[in-house]
């Protein structure tokens, strides 16, 4: 089965750890996080994979290369201009065919069990099936409306005053050919905007597909750490460390995330932060609860609207993370 991986975002909010990579590009505990999502897909024998690019194209090329690693076969479709999340579809609708095919966003790790949810597809009949999962925390996911097993809308952010589960879109689709009908050609477009609501409202069987299992969408950096840490506690352990990284031996690091060329020097205390690629921290230097990259990696460079703010130490770029 053919599918295809979301990958153009621009990952605003997980700002700089992308200034120079994708959103799905960036590592966790050694992986690319688009690694994750390509072997979930072969998991399930969606082995074509289609997978689109805007920003910073070269940084998910250079992450999942032609796919072998991950048990997939990979071809990229560039967006000079983003498309959207429907948009996306459109410009790769040559090569997503004549059968049904998976769309799953290429910012989540998830064990959540897709050959269910391919079931229900086919049971239903449907045009298109989301899988959804109950908010029982109420986190800030559009709230996505069900009635006998089929989604009939689209709502805001969940309320606190309501005695219902909110139901959350997972990111991961499975649709027919035929939703092209309903795709607007050549401009940007989102599904839940500008597709599945006129498809419901002329009458066509969007499924929702309730999942259960572990599911984690990595969008902005408190997220990222505290995913990367639940990750990690899962193994056992405390710490991440990438390739050719140099710890001295009186540094004391807890529940850190070091990317790829790290140092860090005698005496530094670190707890709770993520040193991405080619960071090296200072004797003594002590850091707790923030993102860290090469100042010169930003330098000139203004912070998205959404990120979070940072200030220059030394050599280093320091995001503050909250709690």
């Amino acid at each position: 089965m053919r599918a295809m991986i979301l990958s153009a975002g621009y990952g605003t909010r997980l700002w700089p750890l992308t200034e120079d990579r994708t959103k799905p590009a960036i590592p966790i505990l050694g992986k690319p996080l688009v690694g994750y999502v390509a072997e979930y897909l072969a998991d399930y024998d969606c082995t074509d994979i289609i997978v689109n690019l805007h920003h910073r194209p070269e940084s998910v090329r250079a992450a999942l290369g032609d796919g072998k690693q991950f048990g997939v076969r990979l071809q990229y479709v560039e967006e000079p201009q983003i498309l959207g999340t429907s948009g996306a579809l459109d410009n790769a609708r040559h090569l997503l065919g004549a059968q049904t095919f998976v769309v799953i966003n290429g910012k989540i790790i998830t064990n959540i069990d897709l050959g269910a949810a391919l079931d229900t597809h086919r049971a239903t009949k449907a045009l298109a099936t989301l899988v959804l999962l109950p908010n029982f925390k109420r986190e800030r996911f559009s709230v996505v409306n069900t009635r006998d097993g089929l989604v009939t809308g689209f709502g805001g952010m969940p309320a606190n005053d309501s005695s219902d589960t909110p139901m959350m879109f997972t990111g991961i689709q499975i649709m027919e050919p035929e939703i092209f009908d309903y795709i607007p050609k050549g401009v940007f477009s989102h599904s839940t905007v500008d597709v599945y609501p006129r498809a419901i409202a002329e009458g066509r069987r969007i499924a929702a597909h309730v999942g259960a299992g572990n599911w984690y969408e990595l969008s902005t950096i408190p997220r990222y750490l505290e995913i990367s840490l639940a990750l990690l506690a899962e193994k056992g352990e405390s710490n991440s460390v990438g390739r050719q990284c140099v710890i001295a031996n009186n540094a004391r690091l807890s529940r850190t995330i070091l990317w790829d060329n790290v140092i860090v020097e005698p005496g530094a205390r670190l707890k709770r932060v993520i040193l991405a690629d080619n960071v090296r921290i200072p004797a003594g230097e002590e850091i707790e609860d923030a993102a860290v990259v090469s100042a010169a990696l930003v330098q000139g460079k203004p912070a998205p609207e959404k990120a979070l703010k940072g200030v220059v130490r030394g050599s280093n770029f320091v995001v503050p993370i909250p709690r």
